[in-house]
């Protein structure tokens, strides 16, 4: 322990930390005045001052100058005279110079121009604060201390002072829109036969109570968004493919508004769907070759079952006429049954022989004859030009 005292000692005086052999500016003298003894501490009681000698001096006031009194270096420091001292002013020359502290100019009155500054400063606060300008299609909700106080309309409106009253304001008249999913991101969803369908639906909403919706939901968007794809999801399974892909999407986006409607209204969410938009119905990206090939064979199919049933329709029409006409013709056989009988015969002869060139009639009174003579002048001509 001794060693390192003498140690501290011998560094004091060699960088000058120590003031040896002066005087110390609280009175004391310097630091190794007073001997030590080995594991005592030194003496610390100062020496009594000598008659009419001064007394410690305050190291923060300026130099004395000789002429004031003896006294004066005794009293307590002066904030003006601290702030002199940092602008280098006072009768003492020694200390260096602070930084200049800018000050404000004064009126014309000789008084400070801050009072005025400050008031501005607390009128722009109040004025803010206070006075709030709701716009047409907007809506204000008052807080106080945290808690809702009332809604504003559209207009000016006076409130208590922040942090008294706040105000928030939200656009109620302006549709919001939500795509799901957002960029271009898949959204599968599996349909009633066991089918996937990447779908991108669009729903459009507005807020109807400015109070539900912003006390009763942490997240009213984010609610929006999820109580979306859960009535899609429902409404897609439901149908098949066919329905996704073609005239059942109108269906489709009707229950899917109505069932998002019934869960936020429970929710008491203050917001209401304006409508639901399917955008893009595709099969998933890695089976769409497969899947075109599939509906290109169901197409063709579609179309030979449209040519069967037109070809049926038309054989179908074409013999309930003609059952018509016979039904005619049998009541004018049951007038006259002979006279039917004959005319029948005729118009069934006139159709059958008027696509012949050959008519062979056979009758008991004609002869057969056979034109011998006329078939051996036509071949002789035949021989000799062969």
């Amino acid at each position: 322990m001794t060693d390192l005292g003498g140690m501290i000692a011998r560094f004091g005086r060699e960088t000058g930390l120590f003031m040896t052999g002066k005087k110390s500016p609280w009175g004391s003298g310097g630091g190794n005045d007073a001997p030590t003894s080995s594991g005592d501490a030194p003496e610390t009681t100062p020496p009594p001052a000598a008659p009419g000698a001064e007394g410690p001096r305050n190291p923060w006031l300026p130099p004395q100058s000789g002429d004031g009194p003896k006294d004066s270096g005794r009293r307590g420091p002066n904030i003006e005279d601290i702030f002199r001292n940092r602008k280098g002013g006072g009768n003492g020359g020694g200390g260096g110079r602070g930084p200049n502290i800018p000050r404000l100019p004064q009126r014309p009155d000789g008084k400070s121009w801050a009072p005025v500054v400050i008031g501005l400063v607390v009128l722009a606060w109040l004025g803010t604060s206070m006075v709030h300008l709701i716009a047409p299609q907007e809506k204000g909700v008052v807080t106080t201390f945290g808690s809702y106080s009332r809604t504003l309309d559209s207009g000016t409106a006076v409130t208590l002072p922040w942090p008294i009253q706040t105000v928030k304001v939200e656009d109620v008249t302006s549709i919001r829109r939500e795509s799901i999913p957002e960029g271009d991101g898949e959204k599968l969803m599996l349909t009633a036969d066991q089918n996937l369908v990447d779908l991108t639906y669009l729903v459009r909403w507005n807020i109807k109570d400015l109070k539900l919706y912003m006390f009763q939901l942490a997240d009213p968007d984010q609610t929006v968004r999820e109580v979306a794809e859960a009535a899609m999801r429902q409404s897609i399974a439901e149908v098949n493919l066919n329905d996704v892909m073609g005239s059942g999407r109108a269906q489709i986006e009707q229950n899917v508004r109505e069932r998002m409607q019934r869960v936020l209204d429970a929710y008491r969410s203050g917001v209401v769907i304006q409508g639901v938009d399917i955008k893009k119905t595709d099969p998933p990206a890695k089976v769409v070759d497969a899947f075109k090939e599939v509906l290109a064979a169901q197409q063709d199919a579609q179309s030979e079952i449209n040519r069967a049933q037109a070809w049926a329709q038309q054989l179908t029409a074409r013999a309930g006429g003609e059952a018509t006409a016979f039904d005619k013709v049998y009541e004018q056989y049951k007038l006259a049954p002979e006279v039917t009988r004959r005319r029948m015969y005729y118009e069934t002869m006139e159709r059958v022989l008027s696509q012949t060139d050959k008519v062979i009639l056979e009758s008991p009174n004609t002869q057969a004859y056979l034109p011998l003579p006329e078939m051996k002048r036509s071949q002789k001509p035949q021989e000799g030009g062969q």
